[in-house]
């Protein structure tokens, strides 16, 4: 069965026989194609597709949402009905694609894996509140975590690009800051935890936590690198992904 884009996905690897299937979760500020390197290296016979969040890219006229539990509703709303998949997400999409699997659960369609990268567990609570500081305090912490800073910096040059950025940023900040768990049933789906050992956002430690999340089996994997570490590494991260999917 073919999987095609809905208002909130995007098919980044289509796979007619997959016997396996992969959403993947932008972080804070990004997009679908985000992952489309990421795509390219998943395994055979996994297809890929990614979440197209409201007020960006294609989606630009779509007011963003500053609510993570409403964007986890949104989501999860979409995908119901579909076939099973795992979900995986980075950063802020960790934490809403967790969110999104707690929903598909509670539908009685629970997803098959639950990876997460870059984000400390769903007890974290956040407590800067960037959204609320000037555009070039956004700016300055979107450079302080990109593995290359330039593109970052043209939003200083270039006003018209910094229009069309930045509101989908703020309102992705706004979602992570703002952001309380709620809690209830545990995921019974095995959860793996992707951290890398210089991010600034999560340590290994608090990527640990995220066992607490699931009653089913937890792991934990390492990498290089600093919080956009898989930017320099698709094909290792893609590697250890598919494993889990295998």
């Amino acid at each position: 069965m073919k999987t095609t884009g809905t208002q909130w996905v995007r098919v980044l690897r289509p796979d007619t026989a997959a016997r396996g299937r992969l959403t993947c979760f932008p972080p804070g500020g990004g997009s679908a194609p985000f992952y489309r390197e990421l795509a390219r290296h998943i395994g055979p016979g996994i297809e890929v597709t990614a979440v197209q969040y409201p007020g960006r890219q294609d989606r630009l006229d779509d007011p963003p949402i500053t609510d993570l539990h409403l964007l986890a509703d949104r989501i999860a709303a979409d995908l119901a009905g579909a076939p099973a998949r795992s979900l995986f997400g980075h950063s802020m999409g960790a934490t809403v694609a967790y969110e999104t699997a707690l929903r598909l659960a509670a539908a009685g369609q629970p997803v098959r894996a639950l990876i997460v990268s870059g984000r400390p567990a769903p007890e974290f609570v956040e407590t800067a509140r960037l959204h609320q500081a000037s555009d070039v305090a956004l700016i300055d912490d979107l450079e302080r975590l990109a593995n290359d800073p330039a593109p970052v910096r043209l939003l200083r040059t270039e006003p018209g690009l910094a229009d069309l950025v930045l509101p989908a940023v703020r309102a992705d900040y706004q979602a992570v800051e703002t952001y309380r768990h709620r809690p209830g049933p545990l995921l019974t789906c095995p959860v793996v935890a992707l951290v890398s050992t210089q991010d600034p956002t999560t340590t290994v430690a608090q990527a640990e936590q995220w066992r607490a999340v699931t009653d089913g089996p937890f792991s934990i994997q390492t990498f290089p690198g600093g919080h956009f570490y898989l930017d320099d590494q698709p094909a290792a991260v893609a590697q250890e992904i598919t494993r889990h999917l295998s």
